[in-house]
């Protein structure tokens, strides 16, 4: 069990602090509104992520228990995924973060995190590609699917409320474009080397 989760709590932390639309939304928001207005965005994208991992867990989870086809074609697909997204932040990492914005006054922070994070189906092809190999052999994959989820949301509102709080020294660091650069190398290693992991991981 330790073998799986504490490469899994290594791998999710960096890829929760990764600058990615999430962080940026929190950010502005944060810039220019207030910090009731962020921790809105922010339970918003959080209740995403559920949605998110809730449909992986059930769709997913059902077919990972039923078929070897199906769990060996996923695998492979994941990780293809995965290289293909570590290979653009290597070799074309982001040079700028752009934090500034005007929301208005009057917008709901908490639905414009939801719709935010349901509308990017990269939070789906995360899960997907990423959470089956740290399935225990032999364990049910939806409960597992979803514990995995429930981190991974967890430690997401942690941070968010470690931006919110720390608002102007944490802008300044990641509008450094040598910082970002580092960051987006650094994951995209991170995502080949799981990877490769998952090439090897066996139903």
């Amino acid at each position: 069990m330790a073998e799986l989760l504490i490469p899994f709590f290594i791998a999710i932390i960096l890829l929760t602090i990764t600058p990615g639309l999430d962080t940026a939304l929190i950010i502005r928001t944060a810039t220019v509104g207030n910090k009731s207005k962020a921790f809105n965005a922010a339970l918003g994208i959080a209740c995403g992520c559920l949605a998110w991992g809730v449909l992986v867990a059930c769709g997913i989870g059902a077919i990972l228990a039923t078929s070897e086809l199906a769990f060996n074609l996923l695998k492979w697909l994941g990780a293809v995924y995965l290289v293909w997204l570590g290979i653009g932040l290597i070799f074309k990492p982001r040079t700028a973060f752009e934090i500034t914005s005007n929301p208005n006054k009057q917008e709901n922070w908490f639905l414009k995190g939801l719709i935010t994070n349901i509308l990017n189906p990269k939070v789906g092809f995360f899960y997907v590609s990423f959470l089956p190999q740290f399935i225990p052999t032999g364990e049910n994959s939806t409960y597992w699917l979803l514990s995995l989820v429930a981190i991974h949301v967890g430690l997401g509102i942690l941070w968010s409320l470690f931006l919110i709080t720390l608002m102007k020294p944490i802008s300044r660091f990641l509008q450094q474009g040598k910082t970002l650069k580092k960051i987006d190398q650094i994951t995209g290693s991170i995502f080949i080397l799981f990877a490769l992991k998952l090439t090897f991981t066996n139903r």
